[in-house]
């Protein structure tokens, strides 16, 4: 999966489901103006295309690699086969799982309004950094300013107005086109209550999809479920 490859336009016709493994992707949010606004970040923990199996055979976004890495691609199809299918452990679990990663999704997008209608410019940057940080399980981002202000809805002055308030205070280092995180504490610091709102919410996430995998009589891989 290449950074800023397209998954999915907006209203376009879901053939594909994607489980991101090492890669990150935006949600994205097209206005009539040509500006974007970020509804949701995905990473290993979530799928990208999950309305198509819930329903809605439309991406209601457009679907954006922020972070290049690997992912599983599997057909809606066979999905949709396997969901149909009455009775069996693995097809329980597997209904389980896609809608409660549902509900921290929309949890995640609720969050976001708040944070862009309340939350200042320099807070909400280091909340999306350290979102970015933590899916890539790195210190290190290649993303440029543009990219960022796309995804925060903001003009891009405004985003490197932010980055050198960051850099200056030794948070991170930034370069054309690649971020280098230096203190995590003092970005925690700076970042707005959603980082931990959705943090929370992660935690809860990946514990009740642990709990799935030690279902009586179910064996799964380690990494099948992250």
């Amino acid at each position: 999966m290449s950074r800023a490859e397209v998954l999915f336009e907006a209203y376009e016709k879901l053939q594909y489901v994607y489980f991101p493994v090492t890669a990150t992707a935006s949600l994205l949010c097209w206005l009539e103006d040509g500006t974007t606004v970020e509804v949701a970040m995905v990473g290993n923990e979530g799928i990208l295309g999950v309305s198509a199996l819930m329903g809605r055979e439309e991406s209601f976004t457009q679907v954006i690699v922020s972070q290049p890495g690997h992912g599983y691609r599997v057909s809606i199809k066979s999905l949709q086969k396997i969901l149909a299918r009455s009775g069996g452990r693995r097809t329980g679990i597997l209904k389980k799982v896609i809608t409660r990663y549902n509900q921290t999704l929309l949890i995640q997008m609720a969050q976001a309004t708040a944070c862009s209608r309340r939350h200042l410019l320099e807070q909400q940057l280091c909340t999306w950094l350290l979102s970015c940080f933590e899916r890539g399980h790195s210190n290190t981002l290649i993303m440029t300013q543009e990219s960022i202000s796309y995804a925060l809805g903001v003009r891009r002055e405004s985003i490197t107005e932010a980055a050198k308030k960051l850099q200056d205070s030794e948070i991170i280092t930034y370069r054309r086109g690649y971020i280098e995180l230096k203190n995590k504490t003092k970005l925690e610091a700076r970042a707005c209550e959603c980082y931990k709102i959705l943090g929370r919410e992660l935690v809860r996430l990946k514990s009740d999809l642990e709990s799935f995998r030690n279902l009586p009589g179910l064996k799964l891989p380690k990494d099948e479920i992250r």
